[in-house]
């Protein structure tokens, strides 16, 4: 169980950290409101259709479709729209920042629907990760200021992030009930992507197409690896683990996706971000290690 759930740790944290030079190729023909719902109609039929060629079972009751469909509307749809419109006001290394107070939030969040424990190491560990992470992005968080313009974006990127983590706690409940990830991330992502094509319709926003094989090329790249595999390591991971834990993930990956700019966007890295990167891997250690690791810290 142990080497099984470090395995889809790391694998959660390298593709979705790697996501985020991909997600760069989709800002430009395309409206991203409409990538996001382009990725997740694409998964969800990938899903799906690997459902029914394994011959799972895909009949649910109502009452379960109506927990799919939330944990779609949190999860693949509604907060990804207000991270995409934070990072019109913000820079992408601050919204990062916030996005990464998930850590906090699911433990808030699953004492609150599950009565989690939270312990002084989960707290401990979340704290140097998230202090770590502000140092890697210092440059970036020093260059904004507390603007009308930067407030919203803050406030957008924070309820996001907020979003995300009611979308974590649907989907522990649905593994609570002995729903199986696979089937529920396959309606998930359907409904997320429905809920999604509605917000922009609604909005006027044009539904373009762009052919280039950039766009297509990272937008299938986001859709099967960030969203089919990532998104089913990292649930199982949650439910595995716990909310708490689980999202430590959302902490570690932008630092790889930092490394990856440092060879993709020749990034220079500076002695902030250098001991950043050391803290939140310390963190994470911290988060993830069993409390009988930290025993000899409290003999006499």
């Amino acid at each position: 169980m142990l080497q099984s759930s470090f395995s889809l740790y790391v694998i959660t944290v390298l593709i979705w950290g790697s996501t985020f030079f991909a997600i760069k190729l989709q800002l430009d023909v395309v409206d991203p409101i409409v990538s996001v719902a382009y990725r997740f109609a694409i998964a969800a039929a990938v899903l799906v259709a690997w459902c029914l060629i394994r011959r799972k079972d895909m009949h649910y009751t109502p009452r379960d479709h109506v927990w799919m469909a939330t944990q779609g509307f949190f999860l693949f749809s509604a907060n990804y729209i207000f991270i995409y419109l934070a990072t019109e006001q913000l820079t992408s290394g601050l919204v990062a920042v916030v996005f990464s107070t998930i850590v906090g939030w699911n433990i808030v969040l699953g004492r609150l629907f599950f009565a989690t424990p939270i312990t002084a190491q989960m707290i401990g560990g979340a704290v140097l990760g998230l202090g770590g992470l502000a140092l890697v992005f210092w440059p970036e968080i020093t260059n904004v200021s507390l603007t009308d313009r930067a407030a919203q974006g803050l406030a957008l990127s924070l309820f996001g992030t907020i979003l995300a983590s009611l979308g974590n706690m649907s989907s522990a409940r649905n593994q609570f009930r002995g729903l199986p990830v696979l089937q529920v991330n396959a309606f998930a992502m359907a409904y997320g992507a429905a809920f999604t094509f509605f917000y922009a319709f609604w909005n006027g926003v044009p539904f373009t197409w762009d052919n280039s094989i950039a766009y297509i090329s990272s937008l299938l790249y986001l859709a099967i690896f960030g969203s089919v595999i990532a998104f089913g390591t990292y649930l199982t991971l949650l439910g595995r683990i716990g909310a708490g834990r689980a999202a430590y993930a959302t902490v570690l990956f932008p630092v790889v996706a930092l490394s990856l700019s440092v060879v993709m966007e020749s990034y220079a890295f500076h002695h902030l971000s250098v001991i950043g990167a050391g803290l939140v891997l310390l963190g994470n250690v911290l988060v993830l290690a069993k409390p009988r690791h930290f025993q000899w810290l409290t003999r006499k």
